[in-house]
């Protein structure tokens, strides 16, 4: 599967200059919401991305709300698993809300649409660990990270980009006059 080509597709590669989450510049930003919002496309990735972690036991699979919540569950469709996802606390980590059950010893998986720095999904990792959730992996369907994300588990992504990114003092695109987009 060409995931970019999908994302293409959809209109979901956006090219520009780009605030990402993490506070860094880029000139490519990846929609994923436009893309998961096709059922097809969605099973499509929650399967392949389900193959890549077909060996393990999982039990549940756990992303962060709200981008994360059709990725969880076709992921853990694909993966014959729970589907889970954990939301904001108010206090800078995520919660599991009250009726999605993580049971001690539960093997999960976590995943992400696109990990730069990996901070929203190592959030999403905490709140099952909280509750007993063992994690066995972290799939994505983007690194962005330079292979610089590590979660000490096996992490795989369906494809890997080497997409720049700036701190914004240093950033070219600010320097050239290009407009910013908050995304």
């Amino acid at each position: 599967m060409d995931v970019l080509e999908l994302y293409r597709r959809t209109g979901a590669l956006l090219e520009g200059h780009f605030l990402l989450r993490s506070g860094m510049h880029s000139p490519l930003f990846l929609q994923s919401a436009a893309l998961l919002q096709h059922p097809l496309y969605a099973e499509a990735v929650g399967e392949a991305l389900g193959k890549l972690f077909e060996d393990e036991k999982v039990d549940l699979v756990i992303a962060p709300a709200i981008g994360g919540v059709v990725l969880s569950f076709v992921v853990a469709k694909a993966l014959g698993a729970r589907a889970l996802f954990a939301e904001k606390d108010g206090k800078g980590g995520m919660l599991i809300r009250k009726g999605l059950t993580v049971n001690p010893g539960d093997r999960f998986l976590a995943v992400e649409d696109v990990v730069t720095t990996g901070e929203s999904v190592r959030k999403a990792i905490q709140a099952a660990e909280a509750r007993g959730g063992v994690l066995v992996g972290v799939g994505a369907i983007v690194d962005r990270s330079g292979g610089r994300a590590s979660f000490g588990v096996p992490f795989r992504a369906l494809v890997s980009l080497e997409v720049p990114q700036y701190a914004p003092e240093a950033c070219p695109l600010c320097r050239e006059g290009v407009p910013l987009e908050e995304v």
